[in-house]
């Protein structure tokens, strides 16, 4: 038998020896093999997931009101405060994404482990309503180049900016992060901050996607708008950076649409978004957005932030059963792998912590002077050229507001006051009063109840009292009285009407008392805005001789301010949002936010209760409002004051026929004494026989250079058949109707310089699109 034993052995070792040589069979790797293959490659249970973030643990809210997390997802966080990361897949070569919130600023936590040797602050710059108000998309990119790099240095992938909702009614809790009330002024600063950003190699994510226009039970509130309102008015500004910019990322937004929340709104997310516009990136959810997981996969919401294992359960769940297809989950990860590829984790940067701050906070300053508007000037009080010592008033004169609170906040190592910026600019400023108000704020803010939540922001300290004697001592001794007014927003509220929107009764005596106190001395009264959005001015401002707007401008806001009321810099800015003469007057007063339905009540107090709005008031949105109805304004969209004056000449069109395109250019020319900048707006008015027009809209705008006292530039524009046309609901499709057009360029909305006409023989089809995202019946709107 031994031989029969040996020679079967020396059968089967040639076998055994081939077996043993054969190579072991590679798992694909991302960026080595191809996406498909590393698509195919992975488990269900990897691609679920790729798809759930990782959890979230968020300061000042109490244990159980937030979805349970994986015990697994426990694990210390590369960056410390980032708002949220993907899941990492190690054996397919998948690294984590950090995600960061920042529309203002890269938000992280300055200090970590207790360890305050070294510190992570970020540059707060100017909030996004200062950058628009700048007009100027070269700036909003390069303050984008500087931003991205902090985004870039502290080791995050993507940032969660910007915000760009419209402006639709002035006590939008968010409205700071936002742009403007005008959807082509959001789209393009929306994508010149997203290329800004982007040429860092780390990713944007623009949100919220779309119709979130107030905090009031955001997560459970049901938007009602027709097709057209959302076409022009609040999906325009999202098309625009999508196509001119391509961020990696959208955010889809808390609310729903029409009765469908948006992160489960195949017509949006796929439809609109992708199908139409060609975005090529992934979409996330909002955090904790939408009910339904299996829905959002099915929609084209990518990625669940920051996740959570009820929705983990309910994907693997949902595969199995059969109503999410195999197809549509791997659809999803392919998209979010496609982002991961360009992340600068997955490419193995190096990052260093130590992002250039100070250079950071010089482009802060210089933006901050760029979008500041000059409301009055009487007199010419301003530039401050005589004076040499200044009283200042008001709270925020000595505690500026550099930005929101919530996740637009910033974690910045210093804010330069208002005193402090006059000091060093050489002003005197009364040390008594600065003293005495120190002392007050320091008081007061110790009394004050802390926010309930961490994104709540806190309760408004009163203005300090001003007795007789001490506005009589200040107006004797100091050359001019400055008065700042202040409003803090942010995330997780809406402003009121009552003591936000109007001034407190403290505030309107305190106006009233230096303002008399300083005039029966001889001597002028400014008043500054540090705010986020539009206030009353109508019942005071007569009582003052100059206003600036100084918005919310970043860590060094009191540096610019000086700035420009030294006369440093020419103030430029332009209004991106009207100021209505009393809050009556805006369209949608009588029913912003919306209403809770009526014995609905949520499970979880901090998602908010069920309920809903209705956008009546259509297109006729800010100025377009406005114009068409003929309603004073306080300060009209596009609005702002120079220290020189500039002079609109050979106000030329190519052609009296439209045919395809036109093209229309100004000559520009400074007039004044003094260096300064224009903007240039071009409004158009279009025929209205077969659909309702505004009176006018924008259609493009240009900052000039810094022109010299007699310089000129020529601007030119060009208008194509989408920006003739008009969204008809009955064929969905963007129309340019047949007739007279006018083309205006002017200084503002209403301040029209030059205007020409022209004709289009008959009616063009622009562009043909799906019918999506329509209401089940018809909405009853505004219409002239």
């Amino acid at each position: 038998m031994k031989p029969i034993k040996v020679l079967c052995m020396a059968l089967l070792l040639p076998a055994m020896l081939s077996a043993q040589k054969k190579p072991v069979t590679k798992v694909p790797q991302l960026g080595k093999s191809p996406l498909k293959d590393v698509v195919a490659a992975m488990t269900l249970a990897e691609k679920v997931r790729l798809i759930v973030g990782m959890g979230f643990n968020i300061e000042g809210i109490p244990p159980g009101m937030l979805p349970p997390m994986d015990p697994a997802d426990n694990i210390a966080e590369k960056v410390v405060g980032a708002a949220g990361r993907s899941h990492a897949i190690p054996r397919l070569g998948i690294p984590t994404l950090t995600l960061s919130d920042g529309p203002a600023g890269v938000r992280i936590n300055p200090i970590r482990h207790k360890d305050s040797t070294k510190t992570y602050y970020a540059t707060a710059f100017p909030v996004g309503t200062l950058l628009a108000s700048s007009w100027d998309t070269a700036l909003v990119k390069r303050v984008g180049v500087a931003f991205g790099h902090e985004v870039l240095e502290y080791g995050i992938d993507i940032l969660l900016a910007p915000g760009m909702n419209i402006q639709r009614n002035p006590l939008g809790g968010r409205n700071f992060e936002y742009y403007s009330e005008d959807p082509i002024i959001a789209g393009n600063m929306a994508a010149s901050f997203v290329k800004g950003i982007q040429s860092n190699g780390v990713g944007t994510s623009i949100k919220h996607f779309a119709a979130n226009n107030a905090e009031f039970n955001r997560m459970n509130l049901n938007t009602f708008i027709s097709e057209r309102a959302l076409r022009e008015i609040y999906l325009k500004g999202f098309e625009i950076a999508v196509k001119k910019a391509q961020p990696w990322t959208v955010m889809s937004s808390y609310n729903l649409i029409n009765g469908t929340y948006t992160s489960e709104s195949k017509d949006l997310l796929t439809t609109v978004l992708r199908n139409e516009w060609g975005f090529k990136g992934y979409v996330m959810t909002d955090w904790f957005g939408g009910k339904n997981a299996v829905a959002q996969m099915n929609a084209g919401n990518d990625q669940l932030m920051p996740g959570t294992t009820i929705q983990t359960k309910e994907i693997l769940e949902g595969v199995k059963s059969g109503k999410i297809s195999m197809a549509q989950l791997d659809k999803n990860v392919t998209n979010i792998l496609n982002i991961i590829l360009k992340s600068p984790t997955f490419k193995g940067y190096k990052y260093n912590d130590k992002p250039d701050l100070k250079a950071d906070a010089r482009v802060s300053r210089m933006a901050a002077t760029e979008g500041m508007v000059l409301l009055k000037n009487d007199d010419n009080v301003l530039p401050l050229n005589s004076t040499k010592s200044v009283a200042l008033f008001g709270n925020t004169s000595y505690d500026l507001i550099a930005g929101g609170t919530g996740s637009g906040d910033v974690n910045k190592a210093y804010v330069i006051s208002i005193d402090k910026g006059f000091a060093n600019a050489g002003y005197k400023v009364d040390a008594s009063l600065s003293g005495a108000y120190k002392a007050y704020i320091t008081d007061q803010k110790a009394k004050r109840p802390k926010p309930k939540m961490m994104f709540l922001a806190p309760e408004p300290i009163g203005e300090m009292p001003l007795s007789a004697d001490l506005l009589k001592e200040q107006a004797n001794k100091s050359d001019i009285g400055i008065i700042t007014i202040g409003r803090l927003a942010g995330e997780g509220g809406d402003r009121k009407e009552a003591d936000d929107f109007n001034l407190t009764a403290v505030e309107q005596a305190m106006i009233s008392d230096v303002s008399k106190a300083f005039h029966d001395n001889g001597k002028k009264v400014l008043v500054v805005l540090n705010i986020g959005g539009p206030i009353e001015t109508a019942s005071w401002r007569d009582k003052v001789d100059g206003i600036l707007l100084a918005w919310d401008p970043g860590l060094e806001g009191g540096n610019a301010i000086a700035d420009v009321m030294s006369g440093k810099v020419n103030p430029s800015g332009k209004l991106a949002a009207t100021f209505p003469m009393a809050y009556a007057d805006v369209p949608n007063a009588k029913t912003f936010p919306g209403k809770e339905l009526p014995g609905a009540k949520s499970a979880n107090p901090l998602m908010g209760n069920p309920a809903e709005v209705t956008y009546d008031d259509g297109i006729y949105v800010g100025y377009r409002y406005f114009n068409t109805f003929n309603v004073k304004p306080a300060y009209e969209f596009g609005y702002g004051l120079s220290y020189t004056k500039f002079d609109y000449s050979n106000f030329k069109l190519s052609s009296k026929t439209f045919a395809g395109k036109i093209t229309a250019s100004v000559l520009i020319t400074n007039k004044g004494k003094t260096a300064g900048k224009e903007v240039v707006e071009l409004y158009l008015s279009a025929p209205s026989k077969m659909l309702n027009k505004p009176e006018s809209e924008l259609k493009g705008f240009f900052k000039t250079n810094l022109l010299k006292p007699g310089e000129a530039q020529l601007v030119t524009f060009v208008l194509t058949g989408y920006d003739l046309a008009s969204f008809n609901t009955a064929t969905e499709t963007w129309v340019a109707e047949s007739g007279d057009y006018k083309v205006k360029v002017g200084s503002s909305s209403l301040d029209i310089k030059k205007s020409e006409k022209f004709k289009l023989d008959k009616n063009i089809n622009v562009l043909k699109v799906h019918k999506a995202l329509a209401p089940a019946s018809e909405i009853k709107e505004l219409a002239k």
